[in-house]
């Protein structure tokens, strides 16, 4: 079988086996991700590489790297931007394409006029520890003409995967027999050398990497010996650091094959009693068709919801039906559910937040800004 030749489509049988564990299942760091895919999903290790390395040229995936808890190395936060709608897409396109620590860039808007649908810009923004997430937002807002932001970090995170490729098919309702894990989020300080390995581990691969010793040449370019690179790695992995190795679907645009993996992404919203955010976040985050969920606090903006959650799909009807079944299963577990809202998914780019201590005082300095002022 050629280059050419190689199935790229989501649907092909074997692609499907390897998705299945590739987009969400490898946890943590491992020293040969590929064999591991290839022990879980039953493929030969080498077709397992020809095969990913067809889907990422062909752009059904849209990356593979590995990917980190940024959580824990960097304050975060959903942000919901107002911006006035002559500078929507000006706003859209700076986020994405000046600001790398803003991640992923999104348009939301709701079915009706409800509380805070004026907030048409969604991102997710990291920045290094010590420097302010509010004065990032600010510069932002200078340069975007954002009239309002409302910054969300995350006290809670109850599940984070993807597996669009699993959860097709899925009845709502579906979920697991215990509750979500509720995981916390704790900053972790790293050495410079551990920030250099760092670095190069979660870099994007391109595919002629993909045949060879993966970490061996990166641990050659952080200067280090592959033993120490793994060691780090691996210490990192234990200091709940390391998510997990990913190879990433192309979901938001319709791939050359024709194929789209999803047409619609729904974040939803639940406002729960104050006390039970806990509770409420992990009987959301049990159901399987969701692949984030948070507790967040959306303020008065959003009244007051305290528990997000993501979910993807091709059949919008279907996607109410799943929250509707999350609304009753919360009612059922003595979870009242005060206010509840929908804010589809529209224009969207996803890239990686930049988290390193070291791009953030460089970028300060690309836009004349002494880093300095930038700290908390």
């Amino acid at each position: 079988m050629t280059l050419a030749t190689v199935p790229i489509e989501t649907t092909d049988p074997i692609n499907g086996k390897i998705l299945e564990v590739s987009e969400d299942r490898v946890q943590g760091f491992h020293r040969d991700p590929f064999q591991t895919i290839s022990d879980e999903s039953g493929v030969e290790r080498k077709i397992v590489i020809e095969r990913i390395q067809a889907m990422l040229r062909g752009g059904t995936i849209r990356r593979v790297r590995q990917t980190l808890l940024a959580t824990n190395l960097a304050k975060g936060a959903l942000v919901a931007w107002q911006v006035p709608t002559n500078r929507l897409d000006e706003a859209f396109d700076y986020m994405f394409q000046k600001d790398p620590f803003s991640g992923h860039v999104v348009t939301r808007s709701t079915d009706n006029v409800t509380a805070g649908s004026t907030y048409k810009l969604w991102t997710t923004l990291k920045v290094p520890e010590g420097y302010s997430m509010e004065k990032h937002c600010e510069y932002l807002s200078t340069q975007t003409g954002a009239e309002h932001f409302r910054l969300m970090p995350a006290k809670r995170l109850f599940t984070l995967g993807v597996g669009h490729v699993r959860r097709r098919g899925l009845p709502p309702g579906s979920k697991t027999d215990e509750l979500g894990k509720a995981t916390e989020v704790a900053l972790v300080t790293l050495t410079d050398e551990e920030w250099r390995i760092l670095t190069v581990l979660k870099r994007e691969c391109e595919p002629e990497e993909l045949d060879g010793d993966l970490w061996a040449a990166r641990a050659a370019e952080a200067g280090v010996s592959i033993d120490e690179f793994c060691r780090v790695a691996k210490d990192l992995n234990e200091r709940k650091v390391i998510g997990r190795f990913s190879t990433f679907l192309e979901h938001v645009k319709t791939l050359q094959t024709g194929e789209k993996v999803t047409r619609f992404n729904a974040l939803f919203h639940w406002a729960v009693p104050k006390g039970a955010e806990l509770r409420a976040g992990q009987e959301v985050g049990r159901h399987h068709v969701m692949t984030h969920a948070y507790w967040r606090e959306g303020g008065p903006e959003f009244k007051d919801v305290n528990v997000m959650g993501v979910a993807h799909g091709t059949d919008k009807d279907l996607l109410l039906e799943h929250k509707a079944a999350i609304d009753a299963h919360l009612e059922s577990v003595g979870i009242p559910v005060g206010y509840t809202n929908v804010f589809w998914g529209g224009r969207s780019e996803i890239k990686p937040s930049e988290i390193s201590p070291f791009i953030y005082r460089e970028w300060c300095q690309a836009q004349g800004i002494d880093h300095e002022t930038m700290k908390a």
